[in-house]
């Protein structure tokens, strides 16, 4: 079994996976990590890898107590990946969608596909049919906005996210909320069009803390797993050892 986990930005997910088979999901805060690592590994006692793709501020000495009950494993530039890295800057890619990446190319092989990425971050991730990782888009998500409206003018509120009960604000809270909600999908729509234009045999995956928020309200199709890159990260930790 492994024990995939996924430091973001806010929160932690972890996954246990037999195979490509999930036993369950979980997402906790940074401060609860040891003690629910813990317990993860108390219920599923057969764990023999635990799998760490890290983007947040988490102390790699926090993974490292569990060296003693099986192999720990921090997913790196170094690693084996099953595409071609055309960034320009390859040693600056997020090692997460670097993670995305591999899962979309072992998942849907043969095909341009278009990864999205909303969190604290939406990032925007694409690999061509070649397996060539081209590059993308790096873009505020939900929450950073509502704050930068607060944090940056002297008289708009902090709001939480929530659904604009109408187009056409009739209040500044109103307003924030169509503009944070609506400004957010036309932009994902925009880039998913734009990507189109370019190119055939498409594959779109939305996935991260907002996916089901978002998803209902993209006029674009899409595959919504807010999961993915746990998946990913199983399939791309696999990937590694078979290539190796």
């Amino acid at each position: 079994m492994i024990l995939t986990v996924d430091v973001g930005n806010t929160r932690i997910k972890a996954s246990v996976f037999e195979g490509d088979m999930s036993f369950e999901y979980f997402v906790f805060e940074k401060t609860e990590l040891q003690k629910n690592i813990k317990n993860i590994l108390k219920k599923y006692n057969k764990t023999t890898h635990l799998v760490v793709a890290s983007v947040g501020n988490v102390e790699k000495e926090s993974f490292l107590e569990f060296e003693n009950e099986l192999e720990v494993h921090f997913v790196s530039h170094k690693d084996t990946f099953p595409f071609v890295n055309s960034y320009e800057t390859p040693h600056t890619l997020g090692i997460d969608r670097m993670v995305l990446a591999a899962g979309a190319t072992l998942q849907y092989p043969g095909q341009n596909r278009l990864v999205i990425d909303a969190g604290t971050c939406v990032t925007y991730d694409f690999i061509d049919e070649n397996d060539n990782y081209q590059g993308g888009a790096i873009a505020p998500g939900l929450r950073l906005r509502y704050e930068a409206l607060h944090n940056f003018t002297s008289k708009l509120p902090l709001l939480t996210l929530e659904s604009p009960k109408n187009f056409i604000g009739k209040s500044t809270y109103e307003s924030i909320h169509s503009g944070v909600v609506n400004g957010l999908v036309y932009e994902i729509d925009g880039f998913i069009n734009e990507y189109k234009r370019q190119c055939s045999k498409f594959i779109i995956i939305l996935t991260g803390g907002d996916t089901d928020f978002l998803a209902k309200r993209l006029k674009n199709t899409i595959f919504a797993n807010s999961n993915f890159l746990l998946e990913s990260l199983n399939r791309t930790f696999q990937y590694k050892i078979k290539n190796d």
